[in-house]
């Protein structure tokens, strides 16, 4: 009876256990979908005029790169953060200069991160 008892006991505190890590798990990832959603809106507020911000689509420039394409060349350059912060600009004439408080140069990154394409075969 004593070890009927305690796997009760054992099962009990196992599934209390998965139902926190549950419950952590989804509070983390809708606060990362909620994120990665404030990132998109603010790109689409500031660059959408020229550059395609979502999964799909072609850029209303037509010599405006779509933000999925980005990858390494830009995105996981260690440094795009922070010139998101000091103030982004390009060779390119018409772009405007666009500067993000940390955490929405944060939630940009981070919305284009999520979009990127695969790499394409060399």
């Amino acid at each position: 009876m004593v070890n009927c008892s305690a796997r009760k006991t054992a099962m009990k505190r196992s599934l209390l256990v998965l139902s926190i890590i549950a419950l952590l798990w989804s509070t983390y990832a809708h606060a990362r979908y909620a994120e990665r959603q404030h990132g998109k809106e603010l790109l689409q507020k500031l660059c959408a005029r020229c550059h395609s911000v979502g999964r799909t689509g072609a850029s209303p420039n037509r010599l405006a790169p779509p933000f999925r394409s980005f990858s390494e060349t830009k995105l996981y350059d260690s440094d795009f953060m922070q010139r998101l912060q000091n103030g982004l600009t390009s060779i390119h004439p018409f772009m405007p200069t666009f500067r993000f408080n940390r955490d929405n140069a944060e939630e940009a990154l981070n919305y284009m991160k999520s979009i990127q394409e695969p790499p394409k075969p060399k």
